[in-house]
């Protein structure tokens, strides 16, 4: 049977006072250690779940924001893929109008096209490339790519962007057929180069006349000429002009070789200024979907605050109120102590009997 110490019914009093102080203290000093008034489900269970809801809610909705993020990115790098495109278009834009101001009598009009034709060429391979270069994390909506993005925890709210294969949209020819008779027209024999003249021997030493001289026929419409001071040369199936002083017939002008070069130029022109209003008018289109994305970030961002706030409003404690509790239990605690000293004096007095 173990021994029983007997105490004072004051001393039992101060003791009991002190536990209580010192299981206040405790609860005290995790408050101020976590910053919460409530740990656990025991401290409170309402406020307990509730804080965790909100902060459930508000975890699931920062995973989203990286999702609106990425979105936006992509958005972006289609924006500046569209912008080098229409710098590119500006730039063919500039090489048809040189093409189209060329002089067809020039002896070097030929070569001048050609050049031009392969300098639109050029850029048109460049565009391509840029093209295919414009995507983000395997999303390409310069290429007809769709991008998706979830706006709620629930997955049910999503927003998408189907890209355009701009390529196709823009439709701009390329500039082969600047420099050829478009079909239908009654002469095949002018080619990209300069006509070779020859001699009505057959060798070439009358020059050449340039790409978009004025083209003849005889009044049969049988033969092709071409006039060179005041001498004809027929037309040859290889683009060569054999000598003929003396065609016979009277002789019909055909302009169609002149005005085929300008129209079909000018074709080109046309279709890269409706290119261009496609690219802009693209560009405002992606530009509306960036501003709805970064509209539903910045708002997810913002209730993510209020939810984050709301939680902490049930659990967080009030870290000036409980530093002032720490010390205040401090206070009890001494005179507690002082206290329970008082009260064993009685008993100690018993010590000076012996």
């Amino acid at each position: 049977m173990a021994n029983t110490i007997t105490l004072t019914s004051s001393m039992r009093s101060n003791l009991a006072s002190l536990k209580s102080i010192q299981s206040q203290m405790d609860m005290t000093q995790e408050r101020l250690s976590t910053g919460k008034k409530v740990n656990s489900a025991i401290d409170n269970a309402s406020s307990y779940y509730q804080s965790r809801a909100l902060t459930n809610r508000a975890g699931d909705l920062e995973s989203l924001l990286d999702s609106m993020g990425q979105g936006i990115q992509t958005i972006e790098a289609a924006n500046e893929g569209i912008e080098a495109v229409t710098s590119y278009v500006e730039q063919l834009k500039s090489v048809a109008e040189s093409a189209y101001a060329l002089d067809p009598a020039s002896k070097t009009y030929g070569d001048q096209i050609k050049s031009y034709q392969e300098q639109f060429a050029k850029i048109q391979g460049e565009i391509t490339k840029l093209v295919s270069d414009a995507s983000y994390q395997g999303i390409n909506l310069l290429k007809g790519g769709k991008l998706t993005v979830t706006f709620n925890e629930s997955r049910s709210n999503k927003f998408d962007i189907q890209g355009d294969d701009i390529i196709t949209e823009m439709n701009i020819s390329g500039a082969d057929g600047w420099a050829k008779v478009p079909n239908g027209q009654t002469t095949t024999a002018t080619t990209a180069t300069a006509i070779e003249l020859k001699d009505d021997a057959g060798a070439d030493d009358e020059g050449t006349v340039a790409e978009g001289s004025v083209i003849y026929t005889n009044d049969g419409g049988t033969t092709t000429f071409v006039k060179s001071g005041d001498v004809y040369y027929e037309l040859q199936g290889d683009g060569t002009a054999d000598r003929n002083d003396t065609p016979g017939g009277t002789m019909v002008e055909h302009k169609v070789a002149v005005e085929s070069y300008a129209a079909s130029i000018d074709a080109t022109i046309t279709e890269i200024a409706k290119a261009t209003d496609y690219l802009r008018s693209y560009a405002t289109e992606l530009g509306n979907n960036y501003s709805i994305i970064e509209t539903r970030q910045n708002f997810t961002e913002a209730l993510i605050d209020v939810l984050e706030t709301g939680s902490d409003n049930l659990v967080l404690a009030d870290m000036n109120e409980e530093s002032a509790n720490y010390l205040a239990l401090q206070t009890r605690q001494q005179l507690a102590i002082n206290s329970l000293s008082l009260a064993s004096q009685s008993a100690q007095s018993v010590l000076s009997l012996f």
